[in-house]
């Protein structure tokens, strides 16, 4: 699963964008000429899916949240702990990051309460599959997993029912919701994300985005099936505006295009991009060539949006530090697009990646320098595991 390495890891928070919004539900308009719809709610079972990782030990969860474990664990099974730092390993040889992975299976279903991932777990058949088989998530291999995994999420969902988790996320909660999302409604109206992301993709989307407002997920910031994406509750307006700007582009093309076949062809055949793949902190996620390239041509794309409606940090600066500088390929891909004018004239991304493999674009002798002018590194030294964290 690589999109889903995806859908995550946002440890940079490089995005978002999100208008009017309401608690629970409702529909508000951006603006009465603008494409986007927003709504923001929460989800006490996906930030209890968020809240494996800080189960799982790992520092880069559990540095977030000492206090929320130190009054969790004392009333959570031994054995269950086991099992959610047994399930996270599994997840790993499976090139999956496992809370973002179980928040986009379970957002195929019912998705509102723990009481909801039980059943739709048990009936994960019937409640699960059908929307997830036609996602474009599908992943054969990660059903099988997820299907094997059955009887240990069982037993970590039944922990977590048994220390009363839904009491347990009130208590650190409060009326934070509520008063997140007045905060958002005033600064989100009138930012239409829709419209831009149409105008870079070259094709329609459904106006209505689902922001789900977490306590437990960060550093993500996490794409789910359908456009709806999980922030968290502290990230800042601009945060959420850029999350929202990324997220709702996934996939950014048909991986299947002839188009899209042909540009990661050429991008197979870049050195520096194989060894990125193959070295990078594989926590970061984008563990296969084509995660990677569907991630950073999501992140050009977002970095081009959040340029025009103010909400961007500096392109050199942000994939410099990102994910270890991993990201050479969204700085060289931006590059290019900003060469040739796509920010202010818009198109089909997907032509747009087919024409520049055609023409030699994405070649290193053409990609590598766009990179390097906006990374403001030399060509011949983008990235090395040594700048890693």
């Amino acid at each position: 699963m690589n999109r889903r390495d995806c859908l995550f890891a946002l440890c940079q928070l490089p995005l978002v964008a999100a208008v009017g919004c309401t608690t629970r539900g409702s529909l508000v308009p951006a603006a009465s000429a603008s494409r986007t719809r927003w709504n923001v709610t929460d989800s006490e079972a996906l930030d209890a899916l968020c809240f494996l990782g800080p189960l799982s030990g790992d520092p880069f969860y559990t540095d977030n949240y000492p206090e929320e474990l130190a009054r969790f664990l004392p009333g959570f099974s031994a054995e269950a702990l086991g099992t959610v730092q047994q399930l996270k390993a599994s997840a790993k040889e499976q090139s999956c990051l496992l809370g973002p992975f179980l928040c986009m299976v379970f957002s195929a279903g019912p998705s509102e309460t723990l009481a909801d991932l039980r059943g739709s777990l048990a009936q994960a058949e019937q409640r699960l599959l059908p929307r997830y088989r036609t996602s474009p998530y599908w992943d054969d291999k990660e059903w099988a997993w997820f299907i094997e995994a059955r009887p240990a999420l069982t037993r970590v969902l039944d922990a977590l029912a048994a220390a009363d988790f839904p009491a347990f996320r009130r208590h650190f909660l409060g009326d934070r919701v509520e008063r997140r999302a007045t905060a958002l409604r005033q600064r989100l109206t009138g930012v239409d994300i829709i419209a831009e992301q149409e105008r870079l993709l070259g094709r329609r989307l459904q106006p209505d985005i689902t922001i789900h407002l977490m306590h437990f997920s960060k550093p993500h910031g996490i794409k789910i099936i359908g456009q709806r994406f999980i922030s968290h509750l502290d990230y800042s307006d601009e945060t959420v505006i850029r999350i929202a700007a990324h997220e709702i582009l996934h996939p950014p093309f048909d991986v299947e295009h002839p188009a899209i076949r042909d540009a990661l062809e050429v991008l197979r055949r870049d050195p520096l991009l194989t060894r990125i793949v193959a070295e990078h902190d594989p926590s970061f996620g984008y563990t296969t060539l084509d995660g990677l390239f569907d991630e950073d041509t999501a992140e050009a794309l977002d970095q081009l949006i959040g340029e025009r409606i103010g909400v961007a940090r500096s392109a050199g600066e942000r994939w410099r530090g990102a994910d270890g500088g991993m990201h050479v390929l969204a700085a060289g891909l931006y590059g290019l697009l900003k060469a040739d004018g796509f920010d202010r004239t818009g198109g089909t991304i997907q032509d747009w990646l087919g024409r520049a493999a055609r023409d030699g674009r994405l070649a290193p002798d053409s990609l590598h320098p766009a990179a390097a002018s906006v990374l403001g590194l030399p060509s011949d030294r983008l990235w090395s595991p040594a700048t890693q964290p």
